[in-house]
């Protein structure tokens, strides 16, 4: 997805258990935590949600944490998420964030860009049925039991996993 001009590819139906995260938010994920990492950890603590990334999307959290935070550390993150994403791949020209999503059936995207979470970007992902919201937004509504229910189906039977490993 280029900013200037709406995505080729349609996707019908989006999965709710897939999520973007943007490379701001990958970044303060690691660096800030506060509500980056809280998002996140919806994402990490069930083994039943899914995180998307392309390889540039991840090469440009790495680039900025690496200027923050040095080249060793954005490394060392790099090989951890490399493990923990679900990869994806699009065009080189698209925006990694929207085109992670888009390519992986994602229904959500987290990210701090405010073009991105602006009526307009809204407008054109409409048919993409992808939500951009900021971190925040997502771990406010984020609902695992409901979403449990009708992505998996049964009782939710809470966390499955340890965010931190």
């Amino acid at each position: 997805y280029a900013p200037d001009c709406p995505p080729t590819v349609t996707m019908a139906e989006t999965d709710p258990t897939r999520v973007v995260a943007d490379a701001d938010v990958l970044a303060a994920d690691l660096l800030v935590g506060d509500e980056a990492r809280r998002a996140l950890d919806h994402v990490r603590k069930h083994s039943w949600m899914v995180l998307l990334a392309s390889d540039q999307l991840l090469a440009d959290a790495e680039t900025v944490i690496a200027a923050i935070a040095g080249e060793t550390l954005a490394g060392a993150y790099r090989e951890r998420v490399e493990r923990e994403r679900h990869r994806v791949e699009h065009d080189p020209g698209d925006q990694p964030a929207l085109a992670s999503a888009i390519a992986g059936d994602a229904a959500h995207v987290l990210t701090f860009d405010e073009a991105l979470t602006s009526p307009a970007a809204g407008l054109a992902l409409r048919q993409h049925a992808i939500s951009v919201r900021t971190p925040a937004a997502f771990a406010q509504i984020f609902d695992p039991g409901a979403l449990y229910e009708t992505a998996v189906g049964g009782d939710y039977p809470g966390p499955d996993q340890d965010p931190r490993n």
